[in-house]
């Protein structure tokens, strides 16, 4: 049974071992519930987040600026517009909703890839929901139909804070909840 020692991480670990952690901890959690309603917005989401926010916080810099890690899920309620609306995550408050192709979160979901932005002033139309945020990735989690159901969103207080195992990991993340819920 996996219990709040989930989020605690060696000091000295590396970067790689500390995602390794969080996908063993995440693979655990989601074990025998499929429920995405359970999985999504009360449980496997916000474990996921907040094993995040600590596996970030255990790490040196550029890892431990993260300033935010979380979900945003498709609003299945809106019939108008597709958008995302807030989901479970660590971090300050944050934009409610977000309309597909608008900033870095509504690209990802727009275009189903992964936004790796190590300088989130260079990036058109970037929403700052925390003025602090300096770098960004966002992942798509995408259900079996190729659909977008939600994103992984991280923000950084510097730039350049991701890099190419933060994106190989999230996405490695993204396929384990794709898999574990029925979306």
């Amino acid at each position: 049974m996996v219990h709040a020692e989930a989020s605690t991480f060696a000091a000295g670990v590396s970067k790689s071992e500390a995602y390794e952690q969080v996908l063993a901890q995440a693979e655990a959690l989601f074990d025998g519930q499929r429920n995405w309603v359970c999985n999504l917005q009360h449980s496997n989401t916000a474990n996921a987040a907040s094993l995040l926010w600590h596996a970030y916080h255990s790490l040196g810099a550029p890892s431990n600026e993260v300033n935010w890690a979380g979900f945003y899920v498709l609003d299945r309620s809106s019939t108008q517009k597709k958008q995302l609306i807030l989901g479970p995550f660590q971090g300050k408050v944050a934009c409610q909703t977000i309309l597909f192709g608008r900033g870095v979160c509504g690209t990802a979901a727009a275009t189903a890839e992964t936004q790796l932005v190590a300088d989130v002033e260079a990036f058109p139309g970037h929403i700052a929901c925390d003025s602090a945020s300096q770098s960004e990735i966002v992942v798509p989690i995408v259900a079996a139909n190729g659909k977008v159901v939600a994103i992984i969103d991280v923000d950084c207080a510097v730039k350049n804070g991701f890099d190419e195992t933060d994106k190989a990991s999230l996405e490695r993340l993204a396929a384990l909840l794709a898999k574990s819920c029925d979306w």
